[in-house]
């Protein structure tokens, strides 16, 4: 792999980028003692909590403010037990009780009852490992989770992909009805389609608890407990366990980026103090997301952090994260508004070095658990380093979000007329990357359709969406939707810088936008939802949008070898782009209106080429103008003073073809 520093531009700054490096180093060091593994460390989690134990249960909570503090539940009728009364351990912050086994059983709900100097309350603890909401009070409170028999895993997680097919999903807004769907439910019917799909990871949102559904679950209130809007802790094992049956990874979103600004449910003013977890004052707050901000250089609170990194791989058996924000976790203006158009901008004091610090060594702790998980940064910067491995000097990420690819595809589709689509700069923006980073390619994710956007489909059918999806209407809206929503898939996954990834019913074109129950919209769940029968129904024609995938997938796991895409063409007038990737040649016409016959692309030496997909194929929705599986043989042509092999096809307007070298 490309050495970091190999980076002419970044050599002014190579003391910089060993000194942060340095002090990950160090701090993961002063940690551990260097007496144990950074992971080993990273167990606060087994420490704190509610924990049964052969003698009883033990209770232990971090609170350096509190003067007093007490477990109160359904095992005390709600009221101060001194039974049940926690004391400082001597010489430390921490808190404990210990209590007989009899006094406590699974289903039991509790909390915290707190106090400190000048004020109390009630509180979560931070450690909760199962949170639950009453129906009629709507108040959260923790639940001991400890059934007789303990869940058995099946099924070992599958390998490693060499290139990840990502399907990025939403548990609770995966049911056509209007409600919150179940792990349950997402087990059994949505893990089928995503296998039958050709995906190989699922990616899952909103695992860790949050009281807010509209939030999308990046508003988290208790950092170790699945959600229970979906079902149980063991529901949500059943439901990776399975996924491992089907040959599928799963991922999800960890959201360290920022917490939930509620104190009773969340860490916020957690022992009265807004400095516990956070930084104090105005930088504990991120005004923009109406949340907290965590303090990454406090020994506890990346106790508390990496513990967590620890605890879904352990507990829960998942694959790999997301890492959400982390942009605003690196910089202290949160990277908001800035364009991010020089090194220097890097360099010059306005990063959190902390959170880089953190961020190397979450990593560190991941990939020690489990060297094969995998990790995905999502950052707008373009940071270098991020996806770079610790002995460059990086961050070790496995990947970096491309968030430029949803940007770009969906500026032309907005606001650039298809005659004035750049073949080159198409090209150019969906390789733009680094050498030492892989990137996690796609045309768009869940950002691209909450309130106020669209998905891409819609951004280019608009209204004709409603009335001109059936299987024989051929209006210009829809015609023009069909044939780029498969090319701009097609494109952006064969060119893809190390992995792709889809949102869930996306790859068939759904409608729409994303839009969360709220008093906003009374409470409606007719956006939060997935309109599978659009994707099932053959008299529609997202039924073929869906098949292309398919389809698209399947050939695009048959490039031999996974180096670098090499441009072959890119004809501005006529919106030619045509590109080779291992073993597979790709050949796109942009062309709104003009179709080519007999049109001569250079190509690498080979006997033949094959067709083995088309964009244009009557069962993918388009107008059936090419012949399948024709073969291409190449015919030697004088270039300026070379002989070269050329091949000559038929390239209709709007219509992508994929050959493979023989």
């Amino acid at each position: 792999m490309a050495h970091l520093l190999d980076d002419e531009m970044l050599k002014p700054y190579e003391g910089a980028i060993r000194g942060r490096a340095m002090h990950a180093s160090a701090r993961a060091y002063e940690l551990t003692g260097g007496k144990q593994s950074l992971s080993d460390w990273a167990s606060a989690h087994e420490y704190y909590g509610l924990h049964k134990t052969q003698d009883g249960w033990i209770f232990r909570e971090w609170a350096p403010n509190a003067t007093s503090m007490w477990l109160v539940g359904d095992f005390t009728n709600w009221k101060i037990d001194p039974r049940f009364e926690c004391m400082r351990i001597p010489g430390s912050n921490v808190w404990e009780v210990k209590v007989d086994s009899d006094l406590i059983k699974h289903g039991d709900n509790y909390r915290l009852e707190m106090r400190w100097e000048g004020g109390h309350g009630e509180r979560l603890p931070a450690y909760a490992r199962y949170v639950v909401q009453d129906e009629n009070t709507k108040l959260f409170c923790a639940q001991v989770y400890a059934p007789e028999k303990p869940f058995v895993w099946r099924f070992k997680s599958p390998a490693k992909a060499a290139t990840p097919f990502i399907y990025e999903a939403h548990v609770g807004m995966a049911s056509e009805e209007k409600k919150v769907a179940s792990y349950t439910e997402f087990r059994d019917h949505i893990l089928p389609r995503v296998k039958a799909a050709g995906y190989d990871t699922v990616q899952l949102m909103a695992i860790m608890e949050h009281p807010y559904y509209g939030s999308f679950g990046y508003h988290v209130s208790n950092f170790f407990a699945a959600s229970s809007r979906f079902g149980t802790p063991d529901e949500l094992k059943s439901l990776v366990d399975a996924a491992h049956g089907l040959g599928l990874r799963v991922i999800m979103d960890l959201v360290h980026s920022h917490a939930v600004k509620n104190e009773r449910d969340g860490l916020s003013l957690f022992d009265g103090t807004d400095y516990q977890y956070f930084h104090h004052g105005e930088k504990g707050w991120h005004t923009a997301w109406d949340s907290r901000c965590f303090d990454y250089g406090k020994t506890d609170v990346i106790h508390f952090l990496l513990s967590n990194c620890r605890f879904w791989l352990d507990e829960y058996h998942f694959d790999g994260y997301r890492f959400d924000g982390i942009t605003s976790m690196l910089f202290w203006n949160h990277g908001l508004g800035e364009a991010f158009t020089n090194y220097g901008m890097y360099f010059d004091g306005s990063m959190d070095d902390d959170a880089w610090a953190y961020l190397a060594m979450a990593n560190k702790v991941i990939h020690e658990v489990r060297p094969d998980a995998i990790t995905i940064a999502e950052d707008v910067s373009g940071m270098p380093g991020i996806a770079a491995p610790e002995e460059d000097c990086g961050m070790g990420f496995d990947y970096r979000l491309a968030m430029g690819e949803p940007d770009y595809w969906f500026h032309l589709a907005e606001k650039v007329r298809d005659d004035d689509w750049s073949m080159g700069g198409l090209f150019w923006a969906l390789t733009d990357k680094r050498k030492e980073e892989k990137v996690v390619s796609y045309v768009e994710s869940h950002d691209q359709a909450l309130v106020g956007g669209k998905t891409f489909f819609f951004q280019l059918a608009d209204a004709a969406i409603y009335w001109g999806m059936g299987k024989d209407q051929h209006g210009i809206e829809t015609d023009r939707a069909v044939a780029l929503h498969k090319m701009a898939r097609l494109i952006t996954c064969a060119l893809n810088g190390g992995a792709y990834l889809n949102f869930m019913g996306n790859e068939f074109g759904h409608p729409e936008w994303i839009d969360f129950p709220r008093a906003e919209n009374g409470w409606d769940y007719s956006h939060a939802r997935r309109q599978w029968s659009l994707r099932d129904d053959p008299e529609l024609r997202f039924k073929p949008l869906g098949d292309f995938d398919v389809e698209m997938l399947s050939t695009l796991k048959q490039i031999d070898g996974a180096g670098p895409a090499i441009q072959l063409l890119a004809n501005e007038p006529d919106k030619i782009l045509a590109f080779i990737r291992g073993n597979l040649m790709f050949i796109f016409n942009f062309n709104p209106t003009e179709s080519f016959a007999d049109y001569g692309i250079i190509v690498p030496p080979a006997t033949s080429w094959r067709h083995i997909l088309d964009t244009d194929e009557l069962r993918f929705g388009g107008q059936g103008r090419i012949c399948p599986g024709g073969n291409y043989i190449p015919e030697m042509v004088m270039h300026e003073t070379e002989l070269i092999q050329q091949i000559k096809l038929y390239i209709p307007a709007r219509s992508a073809i994929v050959l493979k070298r023989k």
